[in-house]
């Protein structure tokens, strides 16, 4: 095992004591952030930001009343503790594969889970996986995060697979908006089953029709999310990262699933991004005078790592992550101007 993958590890085992949430129901963003490091190169720049990070955390909460195989659906919602024991249980007695295979599309009907952190954090979980890191600690975080994911599964109203003719872009732009945005996310989502036009422009999206088209379709909502960002992200600084990275990290998990399950993953991902466009995005975006430029580096991807780890917070580091892919994919400069805008707009306290 390399530097970095070790790094990674010990990070995970000091975090696995904590847990999932800390101040009431803040997502607990270290395994997602570690990760990202580690993927970027940064991996020496883990163990400080861990140690700036870890104490505002809660403890890992006692379980109460055990999972089993008859109870889970009942269990479904609540009872973190009692997932992980469960979860982390299944990986150490079976290939990881098998057990994501089995949770995936039980829990992909609930990807609104704690903000669509829970589907993020296995996402996470799944790419150190897939890049060979199959230590404890690595299968132990892939439990934590279907474990967060479970106990905290939310649906999205309306949802319907895509049916319609447009590209990711243009069916982002046409979703309709929350008139009253206020609120968590556990109010503002139930308003969506009675906004007008929401299922419709759920179904407006191009679809896949066929698996193997799932992987371009969601790099491209993936794309057109973090472009938008740049535009529309000053709205809700924190939780619009969320378009991009929910389903980013249905995208590194593709490939670790039965094909079988990719059309309901892009069905889940673009909702997720949908949703929260439509509960957290403004009405009009800012002008382009008010936009950052991307940068000008001789290595501009550096670049925008280094503003990520100097700025620190998770949400900033993690959209780089998913920002770098997209001009790495597409080489469009407008996406790492959307990773520079992240760490303009979000508060490095959070």
């Amino acid at each position: 095992m390399d530097t970095a993958a070790e790094i990674l590890d010990e990070a995970y085992d000091r975090l696995h004591s904590t847990g999932p949430e800390w101040g009431g129901n803040l997502a607990n963003h270290g395994p997602m952030a570690a990760e990202a490091l580690a993927r970027r190169g940064r991996a020496d720049v883990i163990p400080g930001w861990i140690d700036a990070y870890v104490g505002r955390l809660d403890e890992m909460p006692a379980p109460s009343d055990p999972v089993t195989d008859d109870n889970w659906r009942e269990a479904l919602g609540d009872r973190v503790a009692d997932w992980t024991v469960y979860l982390t249980g299944q990986l150490s007695e079976q290939p990881w594969r098998d057990v994501l295979a089995t949770w995936w599309p039980r829990l992909l009907p609930g990807i609104a889970a704690g903000a669509t952190h829970g589907v993020i954090r296995t996402g996470h979980a799944v790419r150190t996986l897939l890049v060979g890191d199959e230590s404890p600690a690595a299968r132990t975080e892939l439990a934590h995060g279907l474990a967060y994911w479970a106990a905290r599964s939310r649906g999205v109203p309306g949802v319907a697979d895509p049916a319609g003719t447009l590209a990711p872009g243009p069916a982002l732009d046409a979703v309709p908006h929350l008139a009253d945005q206020e609120g968590p996310i556990r109010f503002r989502i139930t308003r969506l089953a009675d906004l007008d036009g929401w299922t419709r422009s759920v179904t407006a999206l191009r679809p896949a029709e066929e698996p193997d088209e799932v992987p371009e379709r969601v790099a491209e909502v993936i794309t057109a999310a973090t472009l938008r960002y740049l535009r529309y992200g000053h709205g809700s600084p924190v939780l619009l990262v969320h378009t991009a990275t929910a389903p980013n990290a249905v995208l590194h998990t593709l490939p670790a699933l039965p094909r079988e399950l990719w059309l309901p993953s892009l069905t889940a991902a673009w909702a997720a991004s949908a949703a929260l466009t439509a509960m957290y995005a403004p009405v009009s975006g800012q002008p382009d005078s008010a936009l950052p430029a991307p940068p000008r580096a001789d290595d501009p991807v550096a670049e925008v790592i280094d503003r990520a780890c100097a700025h620190g917070d998770a949400h900033a580091i993690k959209f780089t992550d998913t920002a770098v892919s997209v001009y790495q994919q597409t080489a469009n400069p407008a996406a790492l101007a959307a990773a520079v805008q992240s760490t303009r707009l979000i508060d490095p306290a959070n």
